[in-house]
């Protein structure tokens, strides 16, 4: 049983699965748990390289092939009619929602099947005077050589890129009562050149970002401009976290702070907040960040999972924790990324650190500050980084994030997302 889901229906909710945790196709059981938060790390570098056309990475890195689909979590979609199973990953920083269809020119090695359009009923190519193909502009739309059908290109940061056709078609996402949520004449890019290091686990891109293509925007007044999440502890038993769209996205109740959300017209993607210190125990440390997104001066993205800051800003903040820290014993990453590192035994003692964003002074918690990279090692997750400040995941865990488009606010609500 399907339903499309609006305003009035009473909202949906569907399940976030970590890339690294078991169940999901990147999961790699041979890789300790200090090297799977170590390559989490280098992914959030990652972005920045996909994020900025300033930074090229280099193809020869054995790490460069988690900048092109390196997002952090996989969501159960399906495309056509009948519904094709796809696990794509859910991104905030991307916009568009594309997979690799046949026939495929030239595609990456892909583990999953492709999708074939000749087997769905319900897909239909876009023409290039239609909406749906002005709505890709930000994502290179242009015409076929005979002039009939509208397609998309888009080039990522490490040189990677995917093109192909513009479709409506009908994106079926799993909600988690049990009962597919079919949205109908969803645009989507079905890629037929696709190349680069994309990596044979992922089988296509949900874009939740700002801009016209995404899935947050194409739903729109369906669900009233409002989506939300709350993502478990990196370290959790629990490998499911939540997203919710419309009525179940609203953010309400004790304890709720509210900061404007910032939009740039010029990088509709990206949603914009402005930070304006952190404080560590008594010691206020003021934050520029970057100079971009107009008032805004650090993304917030659910696909980074360290929180990218200035090299300066770094320094003070990493200076005034370990000042401030008491017990426990400073060591080594041992994968050499990380800088600030303790034993996590019953002496340690953190101090409070609170991220004041313009409205609202938000208190983190250990698992906001530290993650956990292995049974005896806790690494501060904010890392040096002068391009683009990023408030990563590992810092939004254990709230509950809302996003109101038509009210431009975010809001952050404290709440143990296992429960959820």
């Amino acid at each position: 049983m399907s339903a499309f889901v609006d305003a009035q229906s009473g909202g949906f909710s569907i399940n976030l699965v970590h890339r690294d945790f078991e169940g999901s196709p990147f999961y790699n059981p041979k890789e300790t748990p200090a090297r799977r938060v170590g390559i989490a790390g280098r992914r959030s570098i990652g972005r920045v390289h996909r994020f900025s056309s300033r930074s090229i990475s280099d193809p020869s890195d054995p790490d460069a092939q988690l900048t092109a689909n390196n997002g952090e979590y996989l969501v159960n979609i399906s495309l056509g009619t009948p519904p094709f199973p796809i696990v794509a990953i859910a991104d905030t920083g991307s916009d568009i929602i594309w997979t690799q269809c046949k026939p495929c020119t030239d595609c990456y090695k892909q583990d999953a099947p492709l999708f074939d359009t000749k087997s769905s009923s319900s897909y239909r190519t876009v023409s290039c005077s239609s909406n749906a193909c002005n709505s890709l502009q930000s994502e290179g739309s242009s015409c076929s050589s005979d002039g009939s059908v509208c397609e998309y290109q888009v080039s990522y940061g490490d040189q990677s890129h995917t093109q192909g056709d513009v479709a409506a078609e009908t994106l079926t996402l799993e909600s988690k009562t049990g009962n597919p949520v079919a949205l109908p004449k969803t645009v989507i890019g079905c890629g037929h050149d696709n190349a680069g290091t994309f990596s044979p686990k992922g089988s296509g891109i949900v874009g939740l970002g700002g801009g016209p293509a995404s899935l947050v925007s194409q739903l729109g007044s369906s669900i009233g401009g409002k989506f939300s999440y709350c993502m478990v502890p990196y370290a959790a038993a629990k490998p499911t976290s939540t997203m919710n769209f419309g009525t179940n996205a609203v953010v309400s109740g004790n304890g709720v702070l509210s900061t404007p959300l910032i939009s740039d017209p010029s990088q509709p993607t990206f949603y914009f907040l402005q930070l304006e210190a952190v404080s560590v125990g008594s010691k206020k440390i003021a934050f520029q960040g970057s100079s971009i997104g107009g008032s805004g001066n650090i993304i917030i993205d659910s696909g980074t999972t360290l929180t990218l800051v200035p090299t300066d800003f770094f320094s003070q903040l990493s200076d005034a924790v370990e000042t401030q820290v008491t017990g426990g014993t400073k060591t080594s990453d041992p994968e050499g990324f990380f800088s600030l590192c303790y034993v996590p035994d019953s002496s340690l003692k953190l101090p409070p650190v609170t991220a004041h964003f313009k409205g609202a002074d938000v208190v983190l918690t250990s698992d906001n500050i530290f993650i956990q990279v292995n049974d005896k090692v806790v690494c501060l997750a904010f890392y040096a980084n002068d391009q683009l400040s990023i408030y990563g995941n590992v810092a939004q865990q254990i709230f509950l994030i809302g996003y109101d488009l038509p009210k431009q606010t975010l809001s952050f609500k404290p709440t143990d997302c296992t429960n959820t």
